[in-house]
């Protein structure tokens, strides 16, 4: 199955179609609200739902990264997986994409991990309970998708790691010294854009150069360097879930660009080898860069074929324990 991004150009994600054109060409439908937190923020949310004749075989919740949104590239993948059977959502964090709030700010990763609680809750809740669920997340959101599984609130099927943000490359954290005074700068001035980064993030994840422009000509990501108080908070989850890959215990899938300059390689493969879970798969790309939607069509096509190879067969494996268990009561 091809991947939407095929269709899309420079300019828009959906090509030369609208919207609506776009998800009636690939048979789902889509939805959006917004909801407000704890905090008095308004949060972006949307979905998609298969048409029929496909039936949905399961639950999958989407977890964008730092400067990302769920209506570009993200929502793109999103139809790609919804067209296979899985009745899919994403929010967008605080200060991102269409919801409320400082942009591109994350001071403290907890709320937003209450965000993505609370409402994969809801939209679960709008589905069978004996649907399989799953998490898909990239590169930041990797790092919320497993603070959200370490809550253990609810049990999830599945966690598919797209790049995920387990450590920061050395070759873009800001230089020393200033990232040892980052705590003293974040205290002092949390919101000021003072952390250097080595290198446009677009540039450096973005292998495609068409789509490396497409990412650019969203209206809604930002390019700006990150605030000090946000560049503290993401060191630091990179730290306490280093020190808590044992605790990881569900069925997971960790994909990753071999010559990923964002998210450091090393710490996937770290995590792979500690995490708790009895069913774990790694799959490192050779060559490949972060941001493995903009890689050429081939190895897009290959990249996420693995990942739908998997998801499809977890989802079969979750729905037969699921029956068994139910004959047996």
């Amino acid at each position: 199955m091809v991947h939407p991004v095929a269709e899309a150009n420079e300019e828009s994600p959906f090509g030369s179609l609208t919207p609506d054109e776009f998800y009636a060409r690939h048979s789902v439908s889509h939805g959006s609200e917004y909801i407000t937190n704890s905090r008095g923020l308004n949060l972006f949310t949307q979905w998609w739902t298969p048409l029929p004749p496909t039936k949905i075989i399961g639950t999958l919740c989407f977890v964008h990264g730092f400067t990302g949104e769920s209506s570009w590239f993200l929502q793109l993948t999103a139809v790609f997986f919804t067209k296979a059977g899985f009745a899919t959502c994403a929010i967008d964090h605080q200060g991102h994409g269409f919801s409320d709030g400082l942009v591109t700010h994350i001071p403290d990763i907890n709320p937003v991990v209450d965000d993505c609680i609370s409402f994969f809750d809801a939209f679960r809740a709008r589905h069978p309970p004996s649907l399989p669920s799953f998490l898909y997340s990239e590169s930041l959101g990797g790092a919320i998708a497993l603070l959200i599984t370490l809550r253990k609130d609810r049990a999830w099927d599945g966690l598919i790691l797209n790049g995920a943000m387990c450590g920061i490359s050395d070759k873009i954290k800001p230089p020393w010294p200033l990232e040892h005074f980052l705590s003293l700068v974040a205290t002092l001035v949390p919101t000021w854009r003072v952390v250097p980064t080595r290198g446009s993030i677009p540039d450096l994840s973005f292998k495609e150069e068409w789509k490396r422009k497409l990412a650019m000509a969203s209206p809604r990501r930002s390019v700006a360097r990150p605030r000090a108080a946000t560049a503290r908070e993401l060191l630091r989850v990179c730290s306490e879930l280093q020190g808590r890959f044992e605790e990881v215990q569900m069925p997971l899938l960790i994909v990753h660009g071999g010559e990923d300059v964002v998210c450091d390689p090393a710490c996937a493969e770290e995590l792979f080898k500690r995490a708790a879970s009895t069913d774990k798969t790694l799959k490192m790309y050779p060559g490949m860069w972060h941001q493995l939607v903009g890689e050429p069509e081939e190895n897009v096509e290959l990249v996420f074929g693995d990942m739908l190879e998997w998801l499809l067969s977890r989802a079969k494996r979750a729905s037969d324990a699921r029956a068994a268990a139910n004959d047996v009561s």
